[in-house]
């Protein structure tokens, strides 16, 4: 699963030109489901969005998270966010999961935050619908979260053999481990061609 979270001062969501939801300060949420996603792929990300510490604190900037700040989350499903750019020139979206599929997987990732947070602070747009999205980024601060990718970051100074096979090991460790995970929660199971984070 993908998603790209904004920090907000307000969002909404327009469709037919009525506003159905609507948020103050909080979290624009757009989330992505690929082919292979699962309920383990539904926890990593719905933990990652509640817990991200994207807002400031007493002059401390990445000090809190939406919870900390009982701030509002407004996600919407954006299966475009799974396209495949590599070649040519019109977006592929095979890697997106099928309409019926991702609307039942979708619904429990929004289940999955109103059971972790306040129910009433996670708002929806409308599935499948076509729909306006306003909002007013507040810094601005973007962040793309992906439960199948690894960020690997160099250590000031450059790293040497040694620390990048560590590193090498300990990812693949977790792999396995997630990979576990992963296939005990199964949904729609099909190929994986990436890793899962869940840092």
């Amino acid at each position: 699963m993908r998603a790209v979270v904004q920090r907000v001062a307000s969002a909404s969501v327009s469709v037919d030109g009525k506003v159905i939801s609507s948020i103050s300060r909080g979290l624009m949420v757009l989330v992505g489901i690929g082919t292979d996603d699962t309920l383990a792929d539904v926890d990593a990300l719905t933990n990652k969005i509640l817990n991200i510490r994207v807002f400031d604190a007493n002059g401390t900037m990445w000090k809190s998270s939406v919870k900390d700040i009982a701030g509002e989350v407004l996600c919407v499903s954006q299966f475009t966010l799974m396209a495949n750019t590599t070649k040519g020139n019109k977006p592929d979206f095979h890697r997106a999961m099928s309409s019926n599929a991702s609307r039942e997987l979708y619904a429990t990732f929004l289940e999955k935050m109103r059971g972790l947070y306040v129910s009433d602070r996670i708002q929806d747009g409308q599935f499948g619908a076509m729909m306006n999205v306003s909002l007013t980024n507040e810094g601005p601060v973007t962040l793309t979260l992906d439960t199948r990718k690894f960020e690997y970051v160099s250590v000031s100074g450059g790293t040497d053999k040694k620390s990048s096979e560590n590193g090498n090991k300990a990812a693949k460790n977790q792999t396995a481990a997630v990979a576990g995970s992963r296939s005990a929660a199964s949904v729609n199971q099909g190929p994986s061609d990436s890793e899962v984070d869940v840092s």
